[in-house]
């Protein structure tokens, strides 16, 4: 077995997403098969590269040009889980470009093994979104799409304090917020393959905000560092963007992120 964070950049480089997310699976496969049986893999060092290799289609776009539809149309509908879709194929890539960008870092052998079952997941989220578009005549790649959603892990790629706090404790945990929203409109277009998809994503998320937020204080813990003060600074810092209510107190909570960490931020910048 190749060392993991060689594992994570073969990933990061492979364009086409079914590709890119079986070889995401296949290697969660085997670290995990790995720790099973009582063994400690290599995690190794490498080197990620920038971007990831993204597929020609879909074209990307400025966040205020990518075109809106509304979701109570079908058009609608598949614009949403094309958007969904796009959001899990980069999850899948920050999951692995955090174990190669940080491999250097002196962690435990757990950190790894939660982003490797996070990018798992997230393969299968993707997966899941893909099946989706087809049962409904469409495509990953058929629209256009975020062009911002590597600029997270742009900002934090010498920072992995700031990279936890943005990336699952930010940005995954606003999709806590979103998702049952969106589970009531496929609920209500009576398009009960997507309902389960999207469930299945929603109780899934929770655990990579949890991961979040447990190596955020773990690292905080072993630098006495107050976690509080430090999250609002590093979101400050790095989020272009207000954090918006409401907020999914319960599910945040599950999590392991507490109200004084996102309401002082709300309507902020």
């Amino acid at each position: 077995m190749i060392p993991l964070a060689e594992m994570a950049v073969n990933v990061l480089t492979t364009a086409d997403g079914r590709a890119k997310t079986a070889l995401s699976r296949n290697y969660a496969a085997q670290w995990q098969a790995a720790r099973a049986q009582g063994e400690t893999p290599q995690v190794g060092h490498a080197v990620p590269p920038d971007f990831p290799a993204r597929p020609d289609q879909p074209e990307l776009l400025n966040p205020r040009d990518v075109p809106h539809r509304k979701p109570g149309t079908e058009a609608g509908r598949i614009a949403l889980l094309h958007a969904v879709a796009h959001i899990e194929l980069n999850a899948v890539d920050l999951h692995w470009d955090i174990i190669a960008r940080f491999s250097d870092t002196p962690l435990p052998v757990g950190f790894f093994d939660d982003w490797v079952k996070a990018a798992d997941e997230e393969s299968k989220h993707f997966n899941l979104m893909c099946d989706c578009l087809e049962a409904l005549g469409s495509h990953y790649g058929a629209l256009p799409a975020h062009a911002g959603m590597w600029r997270a892990a742009s900002d934090t790629a010498q920072d992995l304090l700031g990279r936890l706090a943005v990336v699952p404790m930010v940005l995954e945990a606003r999709g806590l917020d979103v998702t049952p929203g969106m589970i009531q409109i496929f609920r209500s277009a009576k398009l009960p393959d997507a309902v389960a998809a999207l469930e299945v994503i929603y109780a899934e998320e929770v655990h990579h905000v949890a991961y979040g937020s447990k190596w955020f204080h773990f690292l905080c813990g072993r630098d006495n560092l107050d976690p509080t003060p430090v999250f609002h600074d590093l979101v400050r810092r790095y989020f272009h963007g207000n954090l918006k209510p409401p907020f999914n107190e319960e599910k945040r909570a599950e999590a392991g992120i507490p109200p004084d960490f996102y309401w002082p931020l709300a309507g902020t910048k």
